[in-house]
């Protein structure tokens, strides 16, 4: 099944620790974790990129926080591109995902941002993935 692309206007920010993981793989012992990229600008407003261009410089990653003090990164409130699929999903999957994202932004005429946002949480005793593109 085709995952849904909708947009999605996060009214509060969702708040992580920084964690060193350098790459793209749930840690299921972890709990929520997201992972934040940024491609190159001539590659953001690109129609049919080049996958190999993502996902990109890794900027952070983090796991959820337990306790507010602990907070040191978070996905803004915003306006976002945004997709989930109930599992989680490999890396090849997740950049097919992207570039498809991308497309369909563009597509809408949106001024994305460079940066994009992968993370990883448990709902209702499943994975899920979930991708966030920020956009004007």
């Amino acid at each position: 099944m085709k995952p849904e692309i909708l947009r999605l206007s996060l009214m509060s920010p969702l708040l992580y620790i920084p964690d060193k993981s350098n790459d793209l793989v749930f840690k299921q012992e972890e709990g929520e974790m997201i992972f934040c990229f940024e491609i190159e600008d001539s590659q953001a407003q690109k129609f049919e990129a080049d996958i190999k261009q993502f996902p990109g410089a890794l900027i952070f990653v983090g796991r959820a926080a337990e306790e507010p003090g602990d907070l040191v990164l978070e996905l803004k409130e915003g306006n976002y591109l945004f997709c989930q699929v109930r599992e989680i999903l490999n890396r090849e999957e997740i950049l097919k995902l992207m570039a498809e994202l991308q497309d369909e932004g563009l597509w809408q005429r949106l001024k994305l941002s460079k940066r994009h946002y992968v993370r990883f949480l448990f709902e209702d005793g499943r994975g899920v993935t979930q991708i966030f593109r920020p956009y004007e």
